[in-house]
């Protein structure tokens, strides 16, 4: 059986994080997406809020399984004995980036650990979670980019943020 683990921040997931999953959902047998808990970064969402919403937005993949974890990403998948990383490249900036963690990745696992690209697709590639969260940030419409749930969800945590500023 062919397992992969798609690694990432989702802070939200949005439709061009999908895409990749479902994707890579008809490569492999078992897709494990996992929310990775950065201690350098501040995110918007809890790692918990961002594991629910993933789990919301694939129940209808039955090979896909939403988990977390911290630290490296080489020593996640060899606890998990996964032997292939999925990444999605929207332009060739992504690909510069990505090129040298795969490459870091393989070295450090002792060539346990490959990467499989997956360019996003076209109507998708103007998506990151930044841009997403900056237009909901001033009430924009965000419906083209994260499902409906996702975008309440962001709406009301840029709610909360402005009530408890006010509030001061």
């Amino acid at each position: 059986m062919k397992a992969a683990i798609y690694p990432g921040s989702f802070d939200p997931v949005t439709y061009g994080h999908l895409d990749i999953i479902r994707r890579a959902s008809e490569i492999f047998d078992e897709l494990t997406v996992s929310v990775l808990n950065n201690k350098t970064k501040t995110p918007l969402f809890s790692v918990e809020e961002r594991v629910k919403m993933l789990k919301e937005a694939t129940r209808d993949l039955p090979n896909v399984t939403i988990d977390s974890f911290s630290g490296l990403l080489i020593d996640y998948a060899a606890r998990k004995d996964i032997h292939v990383a999925i990444r999605g490249l929207r332009a060739i900036t992504d690909f510069e980036y990505e090129l040298q963690i795969a490459q870091t990745n393989r070295k450090f696992s002792d060539g346990k650990l490959d990467t499989v690209f997956l360019t996003t697709s076209l109507e998708y590639a103007y998506l990151s979670s930044s841009t997403v969260k900056e237009i909901a940030s001033f009430n924009g419409d965000i419906s083209e980019c994260v499902p409906d749930f996702v975008g309440r969800l962001l709406y009301e945590k840029y709610r909360d943020r402005i009530g408890a500023g006010n509030e001061q």
